[in-house]
């Protein structure tokens, strides 16, 4: 469009409004179509060869088109900013909820495992409850037992201190006997 001369020529017609129209696909802004209407300026060389003008033209067409392209570029960035945010909106939405149901796992899990956890040391301390409640029977058999043997040693104990006692008494009353 711009260092280089193009080939393509460019055909304008006047609607009934007297506005100019392009032919082939070219858009041209008002600014552009306004200038086309006027009547050449003092500083320009004037409208006397087809090929002057056409090469004019062209320069003004590719100059209002990147002036309008410009323009509008900052519009259809806005677009697409917007669009980009509503889209990133919807990505982090997106995110924020399987992040929300990926921690609702984790916490449903986390919750489980504790009550497993809850679960398994309650029928451990019942258990051990058991094995405690085994344990204390167990002593108090191994209680009574021993209490009836020491109640047996005792009563044993004391018939040998009586026989030994009543044989003592016999032996000392034979021994003052004989020594009177």
């Amino acid at each position: 469009m711009g260092g280089g001369g193009s080939t393509r020529r460019v055909t304008f017609e006047a609607d009934e409004n007297e506005n100019i129209t392009v032919v082939k696909g070219v858009r041209l802004s008002d600014s552009v179509i306004d200038r086309m209407k006027e009547p050449s300026s003092p500083g320009r060389q004037p409208r006397g060869s087809g090929a002057v003008n056409d090469e004019e033209l062209k320069k003004r067409i590719a100059e209002e088109l990147a002036l309008e392209r410009a323009r509008r570029d900052p519009e259809a960035q806005k677009r697409r900013l917007k669009q980009e945010q509503m889209y990133v909106r919807d990505e982090f939405g997106k995110l924020l909820e399987r992040e929300r149901i990926s921690s609702n796992e984790h916490l449903t899990r986390a919750i489980l495992r504790e009550r497993a956890a809850t679960e398994e040391e309650r029928q451990k301390a019942q258990r051990f409850a058991r094995q405690l409640e085994e344990k204390d029977r167990e002593l108090k058999k191994h209680d009574a037992y021993y209490k009836e043997q020491l109640a047996r040693l005792e009563e044993r104990s004391a018939q040998f201190y009586k026989v030994t006692t009543e044989q003592y008494q016999k032996a000392a009353d034979e021994v003052s006997a004989r020594f009177k």
